[in-house]
C-alpha cells in the first residue's frame, strides 16, 4: 500500500494550546506533515486565527448545537501540557476518538510523545504505526438531601476541596456503603490509575501502573490520626459526604470543571461507564516512564542477576 493510498480520506483533528509559541510552532509542522502526505486536518476555527494555517485545514465551530466536531476523524492529536491534554481528553471521551499527545510542558503523563519528536509523531500517524489502549474513567454524582444535583466525570481525578482557605473541611469518607472515617482537612481526591501520578501523587497517594484497574481515596493535608490512602477494587463506590456544620465545599474534577458543594452534600464517585481512548508510539514500559518524567535517580542499578 503506497503513503497516499493509505492517506486517501483520512482526518486527523488537531488541537493546540494556541498561547504557547512552541505550540504554535508545532502545529504549523504538524500540520505541513500530514497535509504533505494527503491526510486532512481539522481544527477549531476559535484556534485557527491563532494558527499558521493554509486554507486546506478545515475549520469547524464548537459549542452546544455544533454537533462532535471529531465526527469522521481517526485521531486526535493534541499539542501542550497537561491541562491541555485533559482539554483534548474531554474531546476523546465524548467521540471515542484515539488522542495522541505531544507534551510541550513539564511532565506529560498522559503525553505520548515530546517536542523533539514531531516528524516521528506524523510517520507513524501516516503509516498507522500506533496501538489504542483504554484508560478508566470516574463517573461522578454529587447529591444534596438525596437529590441528584450534578453529573461530571474525570480521567484523572475527582477532589472535594475546601472552599475557604483559613477553614478546615470537615468529611467521612465512605466505601462500599460503610463509612471509613471522618477528619477536618483540606479535602479528598478520588482518582483513578491514570491520575495516581497527578494531584492524588501531589497529596502523597501511590503511583498506580495504568494497567491495574483500581480506584484511589486520598485525604488531602488530614487532621486525622486514620486518613491513609486507600486502593479500592475498580467496581467499588467511593463517597465523601461534607458535613452539616463545616463551610462549603467545593468539587473539582481534572481541575477543569467545578460545582459548590453546601454544607451536607454528597459526593460519589464509581468507575466511570466510558473510557478513555489514547494512542500509544512506543512499548516502554510505565517504569521506565515514571523515571523519566520524574527524573528518578537510578545510578547503582546493576540488574537482575543472570
Amino acid at each position: 500500500m503506497t503513503t497516499s493510498e493509505a492517506s486517501s480520506g483520512r482526518t486527523v483533528f488537531l488541537l493546540a494550546h494556541t498561547g504557547r509559541p512552541a505550540a504554535i510552532r508545532s502545529a504549523e509542522l504538524v500540520v505541513q506533515g500530514l497535509l504533505r502526505c494527503g491526510i486532512g486536518v481539522r481544527v477549531l476555527a476559535a484556534e485557527a486565527a491563532d494558527l499558521p494555517l493554509p486554507a486546506a485545514v478545515e475549520r469547524v465551530e464548537a459549542g452546544p448545537g455544533c454537533g462532535d466536531v471529531l465526527a469522521g476523524c481517526e485521531l486526535l492529536v493534541v499539542l501542550g501540557g497537561d491541562g491541555t491534554l485533559l482539554r483534548g481528553a474531554e474531546f476523546a471521551r465524548r467521540s471515542g476518538v484515539p488522542m495522541l499527545g505531544v507534551n510541550l510542558g513539564r511532565v506529560g503523563f498522559l503525553a505520548e510523545a515530546e517536542r523533539d519528536d514531531l516528524d516521528k509523531v506524523v510517520d507513524r500517524v501516516v503509516t498507522r504505526e500506533y496501538e489504542v489502549e483504554e484508560r478508566m474513567t470516574l463517573d461522578v454524582l454529587v447529591r444534596t438531601d438525596g437529590r441528584v444535583v450534578h453529573r461530571d466525570w474525570a480521567l484523572n481525578e475527582a477532589s472535594v476541596e475546601k472552599a475557604a482557605r483559613e477553614r478546615l473541611l470537615e468529611v467521612v469518607t465512605e466505601v462500599d456503603g460503610r463509612p471509613v472515617s471522618r477528619f477536618g482537612g483540606d479535602g479528598v481526591v478520588c482518582a483513578t490509575p491514570t491520575g495516581s501520578t497527578a494531584y492524588a501523587f501531589s497529596a502523597g497517594g501511590p503511583v498506580v501502573w495504568p494497567e491495574v484497574e483500581a480506584l484511589l481515596m486520598v485525604p488531602i493535608s488530614a487532621h486525622a490520626l486514620f486518613a491513609k490512602p486507600l486502593v479500592t477494587a475498580p467496581d467499588s463506590v467511593l463517597a465523601v459526604e461534607v458535613q452539616p456544620q463545616t463551610p462549603n465545599g467545593v468539587l473539582w474534577c481534572d481541575g477543569r470543571r467545578s460545582v459548590d458543594l453546601p454544607a451536607g452534600a454528597r459526593v460519589e464517585v464509581r468507575r466511570g461507564a466510558v473510557p478513555v481512548r489514547l494512542a500509544r508510539l512506543h512499548h516502554a514500559s510505565f517504569t521506565d516512564r515514571l523515571v523519566a518524567k520524574f527524573a528518578l535517580p537510578v545510578a547503582g542499578w546493576r540488574g537482575a542477576p543472570h
